[in-house]
């Protein structure tokens, strides 16, 4: 599998190199681009993994560059993080109406950043899988589609990630706090309760199709999906 490839966008030099350098060590391909418009036709001619965008630019903002860049990723959406010296809860509302995924505060340390980056990168490639299957349950991610036992199951959002990322390793215990960080992201305001209520609302739709398939708990830990024999 190649290395994934981060687009940085940033109108200063020495920011988009410490970032690079960074992104380079962990093991990625970088590509860079100065403003607005350059990041946008960079993302038509190469294909970006994840784009890291600053928000203060001249030209092409990265308001307007986050927008377009989630509006032209039809079929292969393209995780956004912004970057931004402003810290007010009001930037970070309009980046995430816009489409934003996560949100950083400059200044910011290289380890968190690339933690965000990994974490973004799981959660995206998880979703773009094009079908899982676990026993009589199949997920679509593409499509947010989900069967049990040949009957349709209409999921919120959040309820369907939580829900694929579980059933992405059948037995594996998933800590609520990576859960959190996984699905809601690492910026989520919210506690491990939000976990629990989410799982609880899944298992009452899972016990209704079959009880082959099951959300353990796992005491002072977490979650797993398990499949009993038919």
């Amino acid at each position: 599998m190649n290395d994934p490839v981060i687009l940085v966008v940033d109108d200063d030099a020495h920011i988009r190199e410490l970032i690079s350098h960074f992104l380079i060590k962990a093991g990625f391909q970088v590509l860079e681009a100065s403003d607005g418009t350059q990041g946008l036709r960079v993302s038509e001619d190469y294909q970006v993994d994840l784009a890291l965008v600053d928000i203060m630019m001249s030209g092409l903002d990265g308001w307007a560059l986050c927008r377009a860049l989630k509006q032209r990723a039809k079929k292969r959406e393209l995780p956004v993080i912004l970057l931004t010296a402003k810290g007010e809860t009001i930037h970070k509302v309009r980046g995430f109406e816009l489409g934003a995924d996560d949100y950083m505060v400059k200044p910011f340390d290289p380890p968190e950043l690339i933690a965000r980056v990994k974490s973004l990168l799981r959660r995206y490639r998880k979703l773009s899988a094009h079908e899982i299957t676990v026993g009589p349950l199949t997920l679509r991610p593409d499509s947010f589609e989900a069967t049990l036992a040949d009957q349709q199951l209409t999921l919120p959002k959040k309820e369907f990630e939580l829900l694929v990322k579980l059933a992405g390793e059948v037995g594996r215990t998933f800590t609520r706090d990576s859960l959190l960080t996984d699905v809601w992201g690492m910026d989520f305001d919210g506690t491990e309760r939000t976990v629990d209520v989410h799982v609880s609302r899944l298992r009452e739709r899972l016990d209704s199709g079959t009880p082959r398939i099951q959300i353990e708990g796992v005491r002072g830990l977490g979650y797993r999906l398990t499949l009993a024999e038919a």
